[in-house]
């Protein structure tokens, strides 16, 4: 990797190809938008009729609904009205063919959110490892040793997992011993 060069708050590196320089992206990427730009129609299309099925409208739908189909094929309405006589196996099939729909709608949209915690995790992974890059450098800038501090930063962290466990009589790291 090229030297980076600092100006005017924007990080360049020197491009040795064409003999100029290349902006740095320093601008942090947001899971949101990340995965915005990557949802399909077919992705939206799947988010909202899990997100409707997942209402008390949905709900309410549905009951009103079946009582109506009930009360019509149960003549409550004349004979005239009637359709689908009790068993009621057109509405049986009607609502088990939805039942398959809403299943798969909810598995694509599961897959979705397993994605995007995947693409989180990636963000994150690279926020944190932006930090510890920068904290190194910025140690190293003021004369810290790099390996006397991540051993410090180690029994720490041991020390928090030990105070975590029940009955474990360990304190909690004290902010001074930070």
């Amino acid at each position: 990797m090229g030297r980076t060069v600092h100006s005017g708050g924007r990080a360049f590196r020197p491009n040795s190809a064409s003999g100029g320089t290349q902006r740095l992206d320093l601008r942090l990427r947001h899971e949101r938008v990340a995965f915005a730009r990557m949802r399909t129609s077919q992705d939206r299309f799947a988010d909202a009729i899990t997100a409707f099925a997942g209402t008390m409208g949905f709900v309410y739908v549905h009951a009103v609904w079946f009582a109506v189909w009930i009360a019509l094929n149960l003549r409550l309405f004349g004979s005239v009205a009637v359709f689908d006589p009790y068993p009621f196996g057109l509405l049986t099939m009607i609502v088990s063919l939805e039942a398959i729909f809403l299943s798969t709608f909810v598995m694509v949209s599961q897959n979705r959110q397993a994605a995007r915690e995947d693409v989180r995790a990636d963000l994150d992974f690279e926020t944190n490892l932006r930090a510890e890059v920068w904290a190194v450098h910025i140690g190293k800038s003021l004369g810290l040793n790099p390996q006397e501090i991540e051993l410090h930063v180690q029994e720490i962290i041991q020390q928090s997992k030990s105070a975590m466990e029940p009955g474990s009589g360990v304190p909690p790291v004290a902010p001074d011993a930070l």
